[in-house]
């Protein structure tokens, strides 16, 4: 009798791997649009905080105060370290190549439980250079 369930995902970009009884656990993987450069946009959920694992790679977890101007919370991830987003706070995850992060949160919150605001141009460029300021490697 098999009693462990395991499951992998390989491709690029996001994927909710799992989702059982109010949860859900996914796994995203590096993607074009994952990278700094190509960050547009922040989300929010209204409904669940969102945890997030770094398994491979490298990735900067981006979270946001926005009343007028942008304030930028930023962690250079290390892998192994749960990060917790609280719900109604923006966010975004900057990843470089072969990056790979377990994202858990509440069922079905990739079908209807997020909002975005959209970057300006110079938006983008601050979020970017606060990135660059942490010397990481993204």
């Amino acid at each position: 009798m098999k009693l462990i369930q395991s499951y992998r995902y390989d491709a690029p970009g996001y994927d909710p791997t799992f989702i059982s009884d109010g949860w859900q656990a996914a796994f995203l993987n590096y993607a074009p649009a994952e990278a700094l450069e190509s960050i547009v946009k922040l989300d929010i959920h209204h409904e669940t905080d969102e945890v997030f694992v770094l398994l491979r790679g490298h990735a900067v977890l981006i979270a946001a105060t926005i009343d007028g101007k942008i304030s930028y919370d930023l962690v250079d991830m290390v892998p192994g370290v749960i990060y917790n987003i609280p719900r109604e706070t923006w966010h975004k995850i900057a990843m470089s190549q072969g990056s790979s992060v377990c994202i858990v949160e509440k069922s079905n919150t990739h079908i209807s439980d997020f909002d975005f605001y959209d970057l300006s141009p110079s938006q983008r460029k601050e979020l970017q250079e606060a990135v660059n300021n942490l010397k990481c490697l993204i």
